[in-house]
Formats: structure tokens, sequence, C-alpha cells
């Protein structure tokens, strides 16, 4: 049975690039601006919302607070008894919130929701922030010999690629290189001002691109970031009255078209246990693809026009493309020198930067992607946009590929 149409009515992000604490700000500021920017930008009154979600992995230890939907009633007296709720998953925090709301309006409890994700990070040190960061793994049985567990697991990511297909570290440095690129282009990429030189993708030089563990070194990683995304959804009767309102056509507001969300054992041995005989390395990101898809009524990968994916490390983003169906496994290595996830290629990837330049505020990202699918469909994406595009793929993943989630987005 078909569910009913999700529609995304606008949204916003903050500028990627801010250090929260040290502007004397506070997470409960960056809550509340960028929902009011989003309902501006969306023109939406607050008294027409109707139910919040928020997406967050680790606010409480970050920056002792939790309750984030509690900050709806400050945005605006109108939402003040406004029913909201949390959602985390790790990293597919964001996902989870909009996944969550859009099961609210399919089953007709409300007809328009603001989804937020967000997250601070820069306010505490490295050593504090990796402590923090290990509980989306099994905190206590993984990765034990370091304080940075999530460089070392996506390490032995990159030795499992290498173990059964062999990998050449340069495709992995041209997906860095790609996103840095990409970023320069965003106005709200946390690294759009940073330079580099021919040495800061180099595996030879640990002043240029130091060396953080393994195979992985600084340019392989996402960043840390403060940031907040927001978007706004809407059933078909709240989108149809929005756009006659507006004077504009309804074909012209993007649906959700597809979804997916799977899920995997926390330990990431026991993925690989279970996976050895298969395939592909990780083959529940394989079926991610095809039930996602599948709900879109599309027939495989040739039917996006580019993705937003969950690019941690390069190696991450690597293993999405592997796991797309563009080439047969092990084979992503020919997207990079075809340069098919570049602009213009047959699947560009992280027009936006990604989480590598345009940042990865944890809670915030799955919000994130959506917004920038939002924007490629609807020709608003200043400076990194894709013409002609129709049809944007999120994919969205927490833990060592633990949570797994994905939405197509289009016209």
């Amino acid at each position: 049975m078909s569910k009913p149409a999700i529609y995304i009515l606008g949204g916003q992000q903050s500028d990627f690039s801010r250090n929260i604490i040290r502007e004397g700000s506070h997470i409960s500021e960056l809550f509340i601006d960028t929902v009011s920017a989003g309902l501006e930008s969306a023109q939406l009154d607050p008294s027409e919302i109707e139910v919040g979600h928020v997406g967050n992995f680790v606010a409480p230890l970050f920056t002792g607070q939790a309750h984030l939907g509690g900050f709806f009633g400050h945005v605006h007296p109108d939402m003040a008894h406004m029913p909201a709720s949390s959602h985390e998953a790790a990293c597919a925090s964001g996902t989870m919130a909009l996944l969550a709301a859009m099961a609210n309006l399919e089953a007709g409890r409300y007809g328009l929701a603001c989804v937020v994700g967000l997250e601070v990070m820069r306010n505490v040190s490295s050593e504090e922030a990796g402590r923090h960061l290990r509980t989306a793994a099994w905190a206590d049985k993984e990765w034990q010999h370091t304080p940075y567990l999530w460089p070392c697991a996506f390490d032995d990511m990159i030795g499992l690629y290498d173990e059964r297909y062999g990998v050449d570290k340069a495709h992995l440095a041209a997906i860095s290189q790609q996103n840095f690129a990409n970023g320069r282009s965003n106005p709200n990429a946390q690294t759009r001002k940073w330079a580099f030189n021919e040495q800061s993708f180099s595996d030879s030089d640990d002043k240029a691109n130091p060396s953080i563990c393994g195979r992985i070194r600084r340019q392989d990683c996402s960043q840390v970031t403060d940031g907040a995304a927001v978007v706004f959804l809407a059933t078909e009767e709240r989108a149809r009255e929005y756009a006659k309102k507006r004077g504009i056509d309804l074909a012209s507001i993007p649906q959700v078209k597809g979804w997916g969300h799977i899920n995997a054992p926390l330990l990431f041995d026991e993925k690989m246990r279970q996976n050895q005989s298969q395939e592909y390395i990780l083959p529940h990101v394989r079926e991610l693809f095809r039930q996602t898809l599948g709900r879109a009524n599309m027939e495989d990968i040739h039917a996006i026009d580019g993705m937003e994916v969950h690019d941690c490390f390069n190696i991450t983003e690597y293993m999405i493309l592997d796991h797309s169906g563009l080439y047969a496994p092990g084979e992503a290595w020919k997207a990079i020198e075809a340069g098919d996830h570049a602009p213009g290629g047959r699947l560009p990837i992280n027009l936006s930067g990604g989480l590598i330049a345009a940042g990865h505020p944890v809670g915030a990202t799955g919000v994130r992607m959506a917004l920038d699918c939002y924007k490629q469909v609807t020709a608003s994406a200043d400076g990194y946009q894709l013409e002609g595009a129709r049809n944007m793929m999120t994919i969205n993943l927490g833990g060592s590929t633990t949570t797994c989630a994905s939405l197509i987005i289009g016209r």
C-alpha cells in the first residue's frame, strides 16, 4: 500500500564555520536562531507548525544540555505548547528525526512538522571529544587501545577493502580533494576558506597531513563542527495550501520519494563475521540502496542525479559508492578515476563538500543532507548547483554503519 506523499517546504542551516562557545553563545541560541531563520526562509508562521522533532547525538556530554525539544517553546510563543521529541542514533540522529516526523504526518496526526538537527562539539579538548564520541560504538569493548576510536575504526575498514580487493590511497585522497574543492563553493561550509598545497593530501608529509591512526591522516577525516539545520515537512493537503497561498505549482515543491532504514549489530567484528562470505563487504548498506530506490519506484542508481553521503572518512564515501551499484563490488576506484563522483560526472557526490569539507555537527548531518538535496532540486544551491537536478539521494550512517538511513528527494 502506498504511503501519503510527504513534501519539503524549505529550511535553513547555520554557518558551519562558527565556534558557538567562543562566540559567547549557547546551544539554545543555535537552536532558536536556526529554527527562526528557517521559518523566515520558508515563509511559514510559527503558529502553522504542529509538531517538532530534534536530531541530536551527544549534547548532554558536550554541553551539559539535554531535553532539546523544550527549546521550541523559546522560538516563538505560538510554539510554546507544541508537541516535540528528540531522536538519537549516533551520526544518523538527524535522519531518525526526519523519519519520525514523516511517520507522524503519514499517520494523519499532524499536517506540518519542523525537524531540526544540531550539535555543539568545539568546546572541549580532542581527548574529551574522543571519549564522548566513543559512545557511538560498544564503548567498553571496541578499539580500547586508542583515545581516538573512530579513525582507528575506519582504518580497519580500509584494511578490509585492502585485504579483499586492494586499495590505492590515491583514490581515497582524490575523494577528499574533490570534497574540499566542492566545499569552497558552499557559503556555509566549515572549510570554505581553508588553503591546501600539493603536500596536503600526501601520505609522506607528516606536517602537511599528520597521521592519526594507521592509514588515516588528517585530510581523510570529517570535521569537528558546531552547527544546526532545519527543514519543514508537510502532508499533501498542507503543501497544497502552501502552494495556493503563494501562487506556485504544487509540483514545484519537492517530495520525499523514497526512504530507507536498516540496522546492523553494534560490534564491528560481528558485522564482519556475519558478512565474511557475502558478495558485498557490508550487504546491509547494499540493501539500504535497494529498499530506498524500490520505495521510490526507481530501478537503480542511474535514476539518481546526485547524492549527499556520509563521508565521515573518505573510505566511508568509497564504501558507499562501492555499494551503490554504479560498478561491481570492489570497483569503486573506477568511479574515482572516471570522475563519476565529481560535478559533471555520472553521479556527483557531496556537492556541498560533505562531512569532510562542509562539516559534521553530528546530530545535524542527516537534516543538512536533506536540506542540500532540497536546494539542489529547487535550483537554490547557491554556488554549488547541479544543473537539471531532479532526484537527489542521501546516505546517513551512525557508528560503524550500525544505523543506516537514506532519503530520495525530488520533484
